[in-house]
């Protein structure tokens, strides 16, 4: 019997009708995405940043337009997914209809076959696609997108480079409108002074400053804004000034405000201040108003910008997030002139920042706590806050009671501790928390504690392990680690026996 003759290739290419190859080439078409009678069923991804400036109705409108251009002759859209009001900076898993989409990837029941984008701009910012392609791919979930006129192809050099080339072009428009705007408001402020937005400071209230200088928001009927004195708070911001440039600390003027009842900036004006609960004045809230320079009239930018940071270092797939944080006075932008009316002059202003330098010859600048943080009150189980007792490092625990509430009458007696009362037995300590292994010979080196470097290495080793000391002021002990630890008797020095006293 011969051999059986090869088979006749038609254009060395496609194979002649009933042979093996023929039959795989259209069970492969027929497995491409194709369902349904020949129509892929695709899920349209859309997104719109701001409901404000942008219209989602008329934004989505076109986007999905040009997705149904695009898929005309091949399928249907079956699915929307629509992000409203998310910027394109956010990663999928962190926009909530773009994760669902994501959420159904694995569903093989989900019901379409291929994605489907209007934009790339709308979907996609910097190196996401190359973080959502292999997703995309591994559950066999096609995408197509205007820019490649159809089906992306995964391992298409032209098309990863058109990805790519997306990618950097959705940053660079990001990266550019951010230091317009910046530039921008810098510019303003600096020039004109103008009110920039925001809740009004304490004591100031809005006041309108004619049409909006852009004609464009004039002509839908946008109005400028300026600051200008609260009749009812503008008077308490100049007496905490008075009472500041008097000699008076944050916590003084802050017991006073609250024992003469004068509502808080959250309780004078709860419906710009609906995160705060108005209960009362604190240090902070003070603090932070004798420390604001809008109060001499002018008007001060970027104080606490918005940064960008990581939201898990571990995982920097999860994108950034905005925080703000307090600026360093050279970053501070400043009107050249007056842009509102002062209540504090600016002679006065400076006088009241320099008040804040601390008391006495030596000042918290050489004072040194190695316990602070460490040592939690066996009362209340707060942690003992640091204080200078009689010239030497102390801790105190006042039960939540501060020098800017009242205090209760119920309340125990304050716990105080010296660290030189401690010191010395950290060794001890160690030894006890490490329990029968306390015998070998690296456990009694501990036990020796013969200089500053020992006893630094001593509480470095609490602080890594997040190992906490209990003080109980009735036994006069210290315990490392929970409530069944030993502890260890705390010698008393006898010049000092008023270790517990109250606050005047």
């Amino acid at each position: 019997m011969g051999m059986p003759a090869a088979p006749v290739l038609v254009g060395a290419q496609r194979p002649v009708p009933g042979t093996l190859a023929q039959w795989a080439e259209g069970l492969s078409r027929s497995r491409a995405g194709r369902r349904g009678g020949g129509v892929l069923r695709f899920a349209f991804y859309g997104r719109v940043s701001t409901e404000d400036w942008q219209d989602p109705v008329t934004s989505r409108a076109r986007q999905l337009q040009q997705a149904l251009m695009l898929v005309t002759g091949v399928g249907m859209i079956v699915a929307e997914f629509f992000d409203i009001g998310e910027s394109r900076t956010l990663p999928w898993a962190r926009r909530p209809q773009s994760a669902a989409l994501v959420a159904q990837l694995a569903d093989p029941d989900r019901g379409w076959d291929a994605i489907v984008i209007g934009e790339y701009e709308r979907a996609f910012y910097g190196n996401q696609y190359a973080s959502m392609a292999p997703l995309f791919e591994h559950y066999a979930v096609p995408l197509w997108m205007p820019e490649v006129g159809g089906r992306v192809d995964w391992h298409a050099e032209d098309h990863e480079e058109t990805m790519v080339a997306l990618g950097l072009s959705s940053k660079r428009e990001i990266t550019r409108t951010r230091v317009r705007v910046r530039t921008a408001m810098a510019a303003q402020t600096l020039e004109q002074g103008r009110y920039l937005g925001g809740r009004p400071p304490y004591g100031y209230r809005l006041a309108d400053a004619g049409p909006h200088p852009n004609k464009a928001h004039a002509a839908w009927g946008r109005r400028a804004h300026r600051l200008e004195p609260d009749p009812m708070t503008a008077p308490v911001v100049s007496w905490m000034f008075a009472q500041r440039l008097a000699g008076h600390f944050a916590a003084r003027i802050t017991r006073a405000l609250n024992d003469a009842g004068v509502p808080c900036p959250s309780a004078a004006d709860p419906g710009r201040n609906p995160h705060r609960t108005g209960s009362g004045w604190t240090l902070r809230t003070v603090a932070a108003i004798l420390a604001n320079p809008r109060y001499t009239g002018r008007q001060v930018w970027n104080r606490q910008p918005s940064q960008a940071v990581l939201v898990d270092p571990a995982d920097t797939g999860l994108g950034h997030k905005q925080v703000q944080r307090w600026n360093l006075p050279q970053g501070w932008v400043i009107s050249r002139h007056p842009a509102h009316a002062a209540l504090v002059s600016e002679a006065d202003f400076s006088a009241a920042q320099e008040t804040t330098a601390p008391r006495g010859p030596a000042g918290p600048a050489v004072r040194r706590y190695l316990l602070a943080g460490l040592i939690a009150c066996g009362r209340c189980g707060r942690r003992l806050e640091s204080c200078w007792s009689y010239g030497r490092p102390a801790y105190r625990c006042r039960h939540g009671y501060s020098s800017a509430t009242v205090p209760d009458s119920a309340r125990p007696k304050n716990t105080y501790v010296r660290e030189d009362q401690v010191l010395p037995h950290l060794a001890a300590l160690a030894i006890l928390l490490a329990g029968d292994a306390g015998q070998d010979a690296g456990n009694r080196a501990l036990a020796q504690l013969t200089g500053p470097a020992c006893t630094a290495a001593m509480i470095d080793r609490l602080r890594a392990e997040g190992t906490v000391l209990t003080y109980d002021p009735d036994e006069k002990t210290v315990r490392a680690g929970d409530h069944d630890a030993p502890a260890v008797v705390v010698a008393e020095n006898r010049h000092h026996r008023a270790s517990e006293r109250r606050t005047p």
